[in-house]
């Protein structure tokens, strides 16, 4: 089977090398599609396949035993949801990133996902590029939506912007406010300019002489003190605040 791409078509500067690819785990109770996708993934020299799970139970055990970058998580797992192994996920591994493959295509799903720190919304059988992509794509600082799901949640947007502007919004909840004193230490904003330079928890954790469990607990803490979800919510926080410099 042939490995894809060629070297010279993936910018060096990118995460996803042959020589370091990005480590995924797939949890989807389907069997056909998990087969689908983990062929697709298995095709492409950037990306190693770490391990693939059917249920909530199966994927909380692949969450704890395994060092990965990327979790592709199906929303009904039998046992329970894939809201349920993001959350679990993300305070267990608060770097990785969560991609939802589902075949449930509503907004509400899609922006519950996206509140829990999922960075990617996929629609199963629909055209959107491939699992591959979407990957790469979260792993390097963006996200990936289903196109016509996308267009959808813009025009949700569009009408809450357009009612804001009217006057007809509601009273949007209060901002929950950030303690004077709350911000990263030292220690944690150092952590946090090695994740803004792509670095896993394994990586910073030999950086700086530190277990990735003890990368991890900082990444956490400063989570709670930016109440924010996703590496890519503390990196931007930190750095409009100075923090990163």
């Amino acid at each position: 089977m042939s490995r894809t791409p060629s070297p010279s078509l993936w910018p060096h500067f990118l995460t996803g090398q042959a020589d370091q690819p990005v480590r995924v785990i797939l949890i989807d109770d389907d069997a056909h599609m998990r087969r689908v996708i983990a062929q697709e993934l298995l095709t492409d020299a950037r990306i190693h396949l770490v391990g693939q799970a059917s249920s909530l139970r199966e994927g909380k055990r692949l969450v704890a035993q395994h060092e990965f970058d990327v979790m592709l998580v199906d929303l009904n797992l039998g046992d329970g949801t894939g809201f349920q192994l993001i959350e679990s996920m993300k305070t267990l591994r608060p770097v990785a990133e969560a991609v939802v493959v589902s075949a449930m295509e509503d907004e509400e799903h899609a922006l519950h996902a996206f509140e829990l720190g999922a960075t990617g919304y996929l629609i199963k059988n629909s055209w959107f590029g491939s699992f591959a992509q979407a990957v790469l794509q979260v792993v390097n600082g963006g996200a990936s939506i289903t196109p016509n799901l996308a267009r959808r949640l813009l025009k949700r947007l569009d009408g809450g912007v357009r009612r804001a502007a009217a006057g007809h919004a509601p009273p949007a909840p209060a901002a929950r406010p950030t303690a004077p004193g709350e911000k990263p230490s030292e220690r944690e904003r150092e952590i946090l300019r090695l994740v803004a330079s792509g670095h896993t928890s394994c990586e910073i954790g030999k950086r700086l002489g530190i277990s990735d469990q003890t990368v991890n607990t900082h990444i956490k803490n400063v989570y709670r003190k930016l109440h924010v979800r996703t590496r890519a919510q503390a990196v931007n926080l930190a750095s409009m605040r100075g923090w990163l410099y």
